[in-house]
């Protein structure tokens, strides 16, 4: 790296240092995705730990288990998809208001992800006991575990509509 870059680089992390809205907005980032993927690990550990409960009753289940398990593990996608859409608006001298927009859209996200994940693992966790002893609820299970998916699906709905209207916060 030449020198002339060098101090391109550090002269913007100074002022990237110094920008208060610009650490507001990274804040917003990383809770959005820290909430809604611990959300999610918390989630499939319910699910995978019913799981193993019901298959030692019947080792058949699996398919069925793991699709349910795997359910409340896509609200930690979603913060990682909003982290996508929000970041290319975080910029060195970026103004307050646009750094509590991108703040807000990351507590939206990263809340709403993390308590839907420990919802819907609650309820996937309870069919997948239920089948395990010998109910075919398999279904029901799923179109029950949506549910609170769709509160996640609002909230990184939130984020792209926050994340378009940013540049007219200038």
């Amino acid at each position: 790296m030449d020198p002339n870059t060098l101090n391109q680089v550090a002269t913007s992390t100074v002022m990237a240092g110094g920008n208060l809205a610009y650490f507001l907005a990274w804040i917003g980032m990383f809770l959005m995705v820290a909430l809604a993927g611990t959300g999610s690990a918390i989630g499939t550990v319910i699910g995978g730990s019913a799981s193993v409960g019901a298959m030692k009753k019947r080792d058949d289940i699996f398919p069925n288990c793991m699709i349910l398990s795997a359910l409340p593990g896509t609200q930690g996608l979603y913060g990682f998809g909003a982290f996508f859409i929000l970041k290319a608006h975080i910029v060195p001298g970026m103004n307050m208001l646009q750094a509590c927009a991108i703040l807000g859209a990351g507590l939206i996200m990263g809340v709403v992800g993390l308590i839907s994940a420990y919802q819907q693992s609650r309820v996937v966790a309870n069919g997948i006991e239920s089948i395990g002893a010998g109910n075919d609820v398999f279904a029901n299970t799923l179109i029950l575990g949506v549910f609170p998916e769709l509160y996640a699906i609002v909230a990184f709905a939130a984020c792209f509509l926050i994340g378009g209207m940013i540049p007219g916060l200038a």
